[in-house]
């Protein structure tokens, strides 16, 4: 590790200011833009560091992760943050939706962890006053960084029994393992399950798959479907893109993400993406295409060349509502969303929550089995699969050209209403 000299400066402390959202300026704001509340993290010359959004709390406050990126900019976290209402909505968990990140280089931050320490600390100094948000690890942060702020928050609050934050931290201390137990995956594949029982045509075995992201999602939701026999025809990490309409080695591609990256895959592929064509990936021909890594995946500029049956939003808001629309109804191809499939995570942590308050409820966890792994397991799968099965058994009663998301924002939209029903 270099010396401190080295290092970047870290703020002396972090505080959040509420922003005025852009949206305020306009003629209407929908349902699905409300801004919320919008902070910015600055330091004490007024750098911005960071962002926080608690986007609504009707059914609690806010849960959902610290995300990491260079480029990070309050509209991706306002994004993320409408995600998670909606989520926490559908999934009938008692919380709101809210999102935070900090402008940074996660790489930097993983090859020095004492400086990563200290900036999670400062922006959990700056966290604890906002009783309407509740953090957990995102892109970017781990169980370690949600660990540290529970900590500090049970320091200040006096009390190791709370709700108010560091969800999904060590499971030596009660937490719940969120991507150790792949637990968003759990929910993807749940969905992709489904769709077997209602599609005559679709089936997982022989199915060639096709993920952008393969880490802590793309990764165990690969294994998953492989195990069903599907064909994992391509994957990507954020330096490399491989392709092979035969299969990739899934041995190879595990033996390569131990050395550092999907560079080192040993065995030929038919195509390889370089870290500036990792974008190309998302246009090989595949049964199912699940975009795993950031928002945006899919747009306008790649909407005509994508080429799959049906695509599993592993990441949050990878493509927006028109896009969606168009490859729906014009090409055919539908976007299961967000917001329905890929809540395993966010469920792992609305039962770390509820066991730390909880002795009665955690002792139903653990005596399901495997240290409660069962329970959390099944609570995704059969929650996943209702809502699918729901969505798909009503479409009938919306509008033709209604798409998957416009039917699940109805009933994401009915549960807001009613915090009182929860599924814990």
């Amino acid at each position: 590790m270099p010396s401190n000299t080295t290092l970047p400066k870290l703020p002396v402390r972090l505080e959040l200011q509420e922003t005025v959202s852009t949206d305020t300026f306009r003629f209407s704001v929908s349902d699905e833009e409300h801004p919320g509340h919008r902070y910015q993290a600055v330091d004490p010359d007024g750098q911005v560091w960071g962002f926080v959004v608690v986007d609504n709390t009707e059914r609690g406050p806010g849960l959902g992760g610290i995300r990491i990126a260079p480029d990070l900019t309050l509209n991706e976290v306002a994004r993320l943050a409408r995600a998670m209402t909606l989520k926490n909505s559908a999934a009938c968990l008692p919380y709101g939706g809210g999102k935070a990140g900090l402008i940074h280089d996660p790489v930097f931050l993983h090859n020095n962890p004492e400086y990563k320490n200290e900036l999670i600390l400062k922006f959990a100094e700056a966290l604890f006053p906002l009783e309407s948000y509740i953090p957990a690890p995102d892109m970017g942060t781990n169980d370690h960084d949600a660990q540290q702020i529970y900590n500090y928050f049970s320091e200040r609050l006096g009390t190791r029994e709370h709700r108010r934050g560091g969800a999904s931290r060590l499971p030596e201390t009660g937490g719940i393992p969120i991507d150790d137990w792949g637990l968003t995956a759990h929910g993807l594949y749940a969905a992709i399950r489904i769709l077997e029982t209602f599609f005559e045509d679709f089936q997982i075995a022989g199915s060639r798959v096709v993920i952008q992201g393969f880490g802590n999602v793309g990764h165990p939701v690969a294994q998953k479907l492989l195990a069903e026999g599907a064909c994992i025809a391509g994957v990507s990490d954020i330096s490399q893109g491989l392709y092979h309409s035969s299969g990739l080695n899934m041995d190879a591609l595990e033996s390569a993400v131990q050395k550092g990256g999907l560079v080192h895959y040993a065995i030929d592929a038919e195509y390889r993406f370089p870290a500036e064509q990792l974008d190309r990936l998302l246009e090989a021909p595949c049964d199912i295409l699940i975009p795993a890594a950031r928002p945006d995946a899919i747009t306008a500029r790649n909407a005509d060349r994508i080429d799959c049956r049906r695509v599993i939003q592993g990441a949050n808001a990878p493509a927006n509502r028109l896009t969606e629309y168009y490859l729906e109804n014009r090409r055919g191809i539908v976007n299961y969303a967000d917001f329905i499939v890929n809540v395993g995570g966010v469920m792992g942590c609305a039962v770390e929550l509820e066991m730390t308050v909880d002795p009665a409820y955690r002792e139903k966890v653990l005596s399901a089995g495997n240290s409660g792994r069962s329970y959390v397991e099944n609570l995704i799968y059969n929650t996943v699969s209702s809502n699918v099965r729901w969505i798909l058994e009503h479409r009938s009663e919306f509008a033709q050209d209604a798409t998957f998301r416009e039917i699940a924002l109805t009933l994401a939209g009915e549960r807001l209403k009613t915090p009182e029903l929860t599924w814990l």
